[in-house]
């Protein structure tokens, strides 16, 4: 998996500070201690100090040079029992409320983030999605230029055969259910961004629909379209082909036919699906029908990184996921 060897090189180049919440499970740790080792990050570790030592213990983790910081006893305490009571009072929030909140290891990894302690969170082994999606966005906010957070994979392709070797960005395939045509454009723009810093390489974006060019006339084709339209206004440079059919957005042969001035000209390597629906079952069939390897939903549009993992999630799996979030951490700081 070359791509991803080069996201963990870039960066162990700038290693940032990430926080796990679910430090008492072995796959997380096994993960934190790969990921300090080999300097792709800084880790802090949010949990029971007791169990998070047993569990370590147990499986034979090391734990040097890892923080852990146990809501119980932490010296950071306080900062982010107060933020979390400044950030949530006008939501009604009461000072008792603050004080059992805070105790809760993914509310206090994120206040950490929140009070730049820490630079990023990764969580979702053990929590939902739900629940990780609304603590990013509650404590970590939207980044200012941003009109909505989305979620998107990266897909890797390392299999033999793939027709060729790399990665690509699905978006949005894990949160957005049915976004108008103003949101499925700042999907793209993220998605197009998210490609940049991850893929090294220039977005090549599709618009995906029932449609290529117009072929077919629906509401839902219309949408796409407005969105493909809206993004070009915004990002003149784009390289983006709007209603386009999937086959027509990966074989070249088939986009030469179907739609003669590409810009992608069957190449994209960011893939913009008009609903969750749509995104959540290609990505899934891609991962268990195509073999591609499928990190995420990695979360975009925040005002710093917090990324969700699936609960069925490997140690490589996370371990990848802290490499991401450290990248990420310089594109939104």
């Amino acid at each position: 998996m070359r791509l991803l060897d080069n996201i963990i090189e870039a960066a162990r180049s700038q290693p940032a500070t990430i926080v796990l919440c679910e430090a008492d499970d072995p796959r997380i740790l096994a993960a934190a201690q790969r990921a300090q080792a080999k300097g792709i990050a800084r880790i802090i570790l949010v949990g029971t100090r007791h169990n998070i030592e047993a569990c370590a213990q147990q499986h034979g983790i090391s734990l040097d040079d890892m923080t852990i910081e146990d809501p119980a006893t932490s010296a950071h305490l306080a900062t982010v029992e107060a933020a979390l009571l400044a950030l949530r009072a006008p939501k009604g929030m009461q000072p008792e409320d603050a004080a059992k909140q805070i105790q809760d290891p993914l509310c206090f990894a994120n206040m950490l983030v929140h009070c730049n302690l820490a630079d990023g969170s990764v969580a979702g082994a053990v929590y939902s999605t739900a629940d990780v999606v609304r603590c990013a966005l509650q404590l970590i906010g939207k980044a200012p230029d941003a009109e909505l957070v989305s979620s998107f994979f990266l897909m890797l392709m390392c299999q033999p055969h793939h027709p060729y070797k790399g990665g690509m960005i699905f978006s949005d395939c894990g949160l957005v259910i049915d976004p108008n045509a103003e949101q499925l454009a700042s999907i793209a723009q993220a998605a197009a961004e998210s490609a940049r810093r991850l893929l090294q390489t220039e977005p090549r974006v599709a618009m995906l629909s029932f449609s290529t060019a117009g072929s077919a006339h629906h509401p839902a084709v219309d949408k796409v379209i407005k969105a493909a339209q809206l993004v070009k206004q915004r990002c003149p440079d784009l390289a983006i082909d709007e209603d386009i059919q999937l086959d027509a957005a990966l074989v070249p042969e088939i986009a030469a036919r179907k739609l003669p001035n590409s810009h992608v000209k069957g190449q994209a390597n960011v893939l913009i699906f008009p609903t969750l629906e749509a995104g959540n079952i290609a990505y899934k069939a891609a991962e268990r029908l195509g073999q591609l390897t499928a990190i995420g939903p990695l979360l975009q549009g925040l005002r710093k990184p917090a990324n969700d993992l699936s609960r069925g999630c490997s140690s490589d799996d996370i371990y990848a996921v802290i490499a991401i979030t450290s990248l990420q951490t310089h594109s939104t700081s």
